[in-house]
């Protein structure tokens, strides 16, 4: 599909509420959008949850909240708030029927949202402008990246803009205080059990780190994960600082930005990680990395087995045979490429302030 002439934009919305890591894979095209329509006016309906992610960004200049939780109680207010801020071009990058509401209503005369083919619930009837099919196999950032495509903003190196602010960097410093040299982060746990790795596993890849590589360990989690990170914590030599539901998301990204791996299955710290360019090994069952691994270290991905995965369940009634067949061994030997400096190709910049 050949992209329409430059469109005219003065106030431009975003629409994604997703979790952190499809937030944090669409924060290069807040960045593009600023260097394409330097003068305009740019928001980001989001969630609470991640909208840490995107406040203080400099591409943005209003953070709309959508209240979730309480929806059926502040939708309409929602939606009154957005259509007065009298938005000209809406990027309905959620392709659920909600963020089609939301984009119809918005009264926007411009609403680009996706091919037909990749939306769902019907998303597609609320927008008029859509990028061309990206199939099944397109990752998501690269599938956000075709709306700066469609609009025809020039190509520039990716960046991820996360400063953070003097308060919180105090934060991550006091979080490290007793991290002994160069460490790793274990990531703990998801919001889907189906893609949790095991007490066991994670107490294996600690010890590994710490005797193998001479490396410090830092586990990190919400607050859901700190029973997970308790439990491994129980099986692992002494030493490891368990961080688990004790940050903000704002500290982990300090926390991150300063290690020298992570390692841990499909959630948003991971993705959080890659932005950050800090190598990750991420560990797959119920999902598959083709879509949403982490963008640029797709080669340390470690798929489990089973007949089922991808399942793209949340909960598992087998006992995540899949990640249970993830084995010590070959976490082993993707520390070892990590380690001996395999890099990635990818350019990128991330600030983290």
């Amino acid at each position: 599909m050949q992209p329409l002439p430059k469109i005219t934009a003065e106030r431009i919305l975003m629409v994604l509420h997703g979790s952190i890591g499809d937030v944090t894979r669409a924060l290069p095209l807040a960045r593009l959008l600023r260097e394409g329509y330097p003068k305009a006016f740019i928001a980001w309906s989001v969630e609470p949850a991640s909208a840490s992610l995107v406040q203080g960004n400099p591409a943005i200049d209003e953070v709309i909240l959508f209240d979730r939780q309480h929806w059926y109680k502040t939708f309409g207010g929602f939606l009154g708030q957005i259509r007065r801020r009298k938005f000209d071009l809406v990027l309905d990058l959620q392709r659920h029927l909600k963020s089609g509401v939301i984009s119809r209503f918005s009264g926007a005369p411009q609403r680009l949202g996706f091919h037909r083919a990749d939306a769902k619930e019907c998303n597609w009837l609320f927008n008029n402008l859509f990028i061309e099919r990206g199939g099944k196999n397109i990752s998501k950032l690269d599938h956000y990246l075709k709306f700066a495509e469609f609009l025809g903003l020039a190509n520039s190196p990716l960046r991820w803009e996360f400063a953070l602010t003097d308060e919180e960097r105090s934060g991550v410093h006091r979080h490290l205080v007793n991290v002994d040299g160069p460490f790793a982060v274990l990531f703990v746990g998801t919001r889907w059990e189906s893609k949790n790795w095991f007490a066991d596993q994670i107490a294996a890849c600690a010890d590994l780190l710490r005797r193998e590589h001479r490396l410090a360990v830092v586990l990190l989690g919400g607050a859901d994960d700190r029973h997970l990170a308790e439990q491994s914590c129980a099986l692992m030599d002494a030493g490891v600082v368990n961080l688990a539901g004790r940050t903000s998301m704002r500290e982990a990204i300090g926390i991150i930005a300063a290690a020298k791996l992570a390692v841990g299955p499909d959630t948003g710290l991971m993705h959080i990680a890659a932005a950050l360019k800090v190598p990750v090994i991420s560990l797959w069952g119920a999902t598959d990395p083709a879509r949403t691994g982490p963008y640029g270290f797709e080669s340390f991905a470690i798929k489990g087995t089973a007949p089922c995965s991808p399942c793209y369940l949340k909960r598992c009634a087998i006992g995540r045979q899949c990640m249970r067949s993830i084995g010590t061994d070959e976490i082993a030997a993707q520390l070892k490429r990590v380690i001996a400096g395999a890099t990635t190709d990818v350019v990128r910049h991330a600030d983290c302030g």
